[in-house]
């Protein structure tokens, strides 16, 4: 008896433990607000990861380039052991003179310097690669832009498909009491059967339509967690479901002029056409002459106890007489980049025109239809309301109950659409005049 009891206690502790367990490595459900999940997908998201380091990488260019600007310096220290043949050195053999010459050793060690002091064509590629960080900074918030974008479109289809499911409960709730009530009057002989048959197919309808928004819903939030770039293990809530329903004014500039000076594309089209005149002028600061100074101070010898200081200093220049058609090559270069961003600024130009003016029309209709959509849910419900006391009363059948319940689901349905049509036009509008991430993330 007392092993047993042994044993009953281990296998309780051994229960005990394994679900404390369980329980630890079962993670709560993280409730995020839009502007969180924008917050998280703009710290997160590999996109977001790999435009930073784009941004990176341009700055380490340009620190390149910038290098070739500045002198350079060098420490070298050398042993060496030379033996060489005079005779393949002069041409011929001398008489009385011996055939090679050495072994002999040879040791130098000091410093080497170089210094540019005149070349053009280095300066302006160091300011192309200025212009370029500037490219890769408004192309990281072209990014921003985008992703911000995404994650408000999901967030937003994922609260639509929220209110579907909260309509479709309440749907439902109301097919359930219709067909109890058809049920009891038919019990009191009010009701026939097919009064009875005909409500409990619409609640069998509501129900499968319910099930379609709950699995429709928890797609929308898989999605939010993959554009966080969550564990995939991890589940979240909605904290804005609520405010779904409500249309706030969208206060911003939404003239083009400010759509067009405020886009991240159409500034990183600006520093890349910058980019392309600086390259094509350090093309041809190539035709100038280059000035270098270069030397070096060192110990010198045929053995280190004999070395002794020595140096050379000297002043180069250098001017390109042929350089077999590359300037010319390059100045073409850049004039076809130059043509090639003016054809880009031009349709940018025109794709920024009708996301605007689409976006400004949709959140006007948007809003209108949601004025309307909210009317007609307020008039299928008393619709509903009086059908149902008709039948209750004997007036009627409740086939305009069943009638009225098809129009209250078409007006649900026709609410929540006219809702997130509104708030993704809203999302649109802000995107097409760059201030997306100005309105959700900050």
């Amino acid at each position: 008896m007392l092993r047993m009891r042994k044993f009953e206690f281990f296998m309780l502790a051994l229960v005990l433990l394994c679900g404390g367990n369980l329980l630890a490595d079962e993670k709560l459900p993280m409730r995020l607000t839009m502007r969180e999940a924008v917050t998280i997908s703009l710290k997160q998201n590999p996109e977001i990861q790999i435009s930073n380091l784009n941004v990176a990488q341009s700055e380490q260019d340009r620190a390149i380039a910038r290098s070739a600007l500045l002198p350079q310096a060098s420490l070298e220290t050398l042993d060496r052991a030379t033996r060489r043949n005079l005779e393949a050195f002069i041409g011929t053999r001398l008489p009385g003179m011996s055939q090679h010459a050495g072994p002999f050793q040879t040791f130098q060690g000091g410093t080497a310097f170089s210094i540019p002091v005149f070349d053009l064509t280095l300066w302006w590629r160091f300011e192309a690669a200025r212009q370029g960080v500037k490219t890769s900074q408004a192309q990281d918030v072209s990014v921003r832009e985008q992703m911000t974008l995404l994650v408000v479109s999901q967030y937003l289809g994922s609260l639509r498909a929220a209110a579907d499911v909260r309509a479709a409960q309440s749907r439902v709730r109301l097919a359930q009491e219709l067909y109890d009530q058809a049920v009891e009057l038919q019990k009191q002989g009010v009701g026939t059967g097919m009064d009875t048959l005909r409500a409990n197919v619409q609640l069998q309808n509501e129900k499968q339509t319910l099930i379609v928004a709950e699995t429709q819903y928890k797609t929308g939030l898989h999605g939010v967690v993959r554009l966080l770039n969550l564990d995939p293990r991890q589940t979240i809530e909605l904290s804005d479901e609520i405010s779904f329903f409500e249309t706030p004014e969208f206060q911003a500039d939404q003239s083009l002029e400010r759509a067009l000076a405020t886009r991240p594309e159409m500034k990183a089209l600006v520093s890349r056409e910058l980019t392309a005149s600086l390259q094509k002028k350090a093309a041809s600061a190539s035709r100038l002459p280059k000035v270098n100074v270069d030397g070096g101070w060192a110990y010198q010898g045929l053995s280190l106890g004999s070395s002794i200081p020595s140096y050379q200093y000297q002043v180069a220049v250098e001017v390109p007489l042929f350089t077999g058609g590359q300037i010319q090559a390059e100045n073409a270069k850049a004039n076809l980049e130059l043509k090639k961003i003016a054809q880009e600024k031009q349709d940018l130009t025109n794709q920024i025109a009708l996301e605007v003016n689409t976006a400004i029309d949709q959140l006007e209709s948007a809003r209108h239809e949601v004025q309307v959509a909210n009317l007609n849910v307020k008039l299928a419900e008393q619709e509903v309301g009086q059908a149902r006391e008709r039948f209750k009363a004997g007036v009627a059948s409740n086939i305009e109950v069943t009638s009225a319940q098809d129009s209250l689901a078409r007006a649900n349905h026709n609410q929540v659409e006219a809702l997130y049509r509104y708030n993704q036009a809203r999302a649109d509008l802000a995107r097409a005049i760059g201030q997306i991430e100005d309105l959700y993330a900050r």
